[in-house]
């Protein structure tokens, strides 16, 4: 039958949630209140630890069921719909003693698996990622930079090689499970006795007890640490993409591995430049006699200045580009672009000799206009 709380707030998530969501709660409530964190706490704290631990494992075994939390969702149960009890106290299938056909035959098919899912609190599991943010400016983004970052992560202890006992070796086999870990225990039901197993109270699955608790960590088998790494960031990396660093995060639980390093790039924009896919974009201003007469110009690219030839009467807005000068394909050898827009200038601050040049200019130009103004014109008439 349902637990007295709520299986959501007990993880810390919102009914909605996925189940990336609903197994990294689980993750990291199971590892706050693990039996192996309280292994110096009070007779108190381990007795609520361990309750704590009981319903976030049956919370996380609900909620990652996708039968189990739609019934859950829908009827507050993850069996369904209750079969509430009549005058004799019984059921509707006059089960009075019984939560119903389903905890039955999940107890039934729990003792066939080997309690499996009690066992899989204590399997291993891989350790947490970490996050790191890195900013670098444009530039270094154009070319690739060499970063250092710090982090601080949980490591196997090296004192007692992460088994939380002193030296690593004071620790003997449990008695109780004989080093398995689990427990075996008769459980009477209606269809007669079955054999089931359990999470081994003694060791708490381990399977082993430990004389003499490692004073580096505490018998929790690992310290927090800081490291330094150096981050490779290839030329051409884009504002919010990631590196990834294999097996440098968390240290795992159990024996799993450890999680990962995560860098998220993140990069400032520039004064001139605007980056799109692998292209750079920027505006070039030129005055209106070098636009119409054309001739060469120097333009800035990341790798330095460079001259471009303009062709005669180049209307602003015309845009223009420089191939295999942008950013480089990540793993490739191919490059994007560049591609710049003129910007004609209008000229200020004339002096009287240059209005007047401007002025015969404009009275000799007649019917020398483009298309565009000619058809404006005929708007006037």
């Amino acid at each position: 039958m349902a637990a007295n709380y709520d299986y959501y707030q007990m993880l810390g998530i919102q009914k909605g949630a996925s189940e990336d969501e609903i197994k990294s709660a689980y993750r990291q409530k199971a590892k706050k209140f693990h039996p192996d964190v309280f292994s110096t706490a009070s007779d108190s704290e381990k007795k609520n630890a361990e309750e704590q631990f009981k319903k976030i494992n049956h919370a996380y075994q609900i909620l990652s069921d996708p039968q189990k939390r739609a019934a859950y969702d829908q009827y507050g149960d993850e069996n369904g719909p209750s079969f509430r009890s009549g005058s004799n106290g019984g059921g509707a299938g006059g089960f009075g003693g019984f939560g119903g056909f389903d905890d039955i035959f999940s107890n039934i098919f729990s003792s066939f698996s080997g309690g499996g899912r009690q066992r899989n609190a204590f399997a291993p599991r891989r350790g947490d990622d970490i996050t790191v943010n890195v900013v670098v400016d444009f530039m270094e983004s154009y070319f690739g930079v060499e970063k250092e970052i710090k982090i601080t992560r949980s490591e196997n202890c090296k004192d007692c090689n992460g088994t939380g006992a002193k030296g690593g070796t004071a620790f003997s086999t449990c008695k109780r499970c004989g080093g398995k870990g689990t427990v075996t225990f008769k459980q009477n039901t209606m269809f007669g006795q079955i054999m089931q197993e359990a999470v081994c109270p003694d060791c708490k699955g381990k399977g082993r007890i430990i004389t003499d608790t490692c004073k580096t960590c505490g018998g929790k088998g690992n310290t927090r640490n800081m490291r330094v790494m150096n981050v490779k960031i290839p030329a051409g990396i884009d504002n919010g993409q990631t590196i990834t660093y294999s097996n440098e995060g968390e240290s795992g639980d159990n024996g799993g591995p450890n999680g990962n390093v995560v860098v998220i790039i993140s990069v400032k924009p520039h004064p001139l430049y605007k980056r799109r896919g692998n292209d750079i974009y920027f505006e070039v201003p030129i005055s209106f006699s070098k636009a119409a007469l054309g001739g060469e110009i120097d333009i800035p690219t990341p790798t330095g200045k460079m001259t471009y030839k303009l062709p005669e009467e180049t209307q602003t807005g015309t845009v223009f580009r420089v191939k295999n000068k942008g950013f480089k394909y990540i793993n490739k050898e191919l490059y994007g672009d560049i591609l710049f827009t003129l910007i004609v200038q209008t000229p200020q601050k004339l002096s009287k000799s240059q209005r007047e040049i401007l002025e015969k200019l404009e009275s000799s130009m007649g019917n020398n206009q483009d298309e565009k103004a000619r058809k404006f014109k005929e708007y006037l008439k």
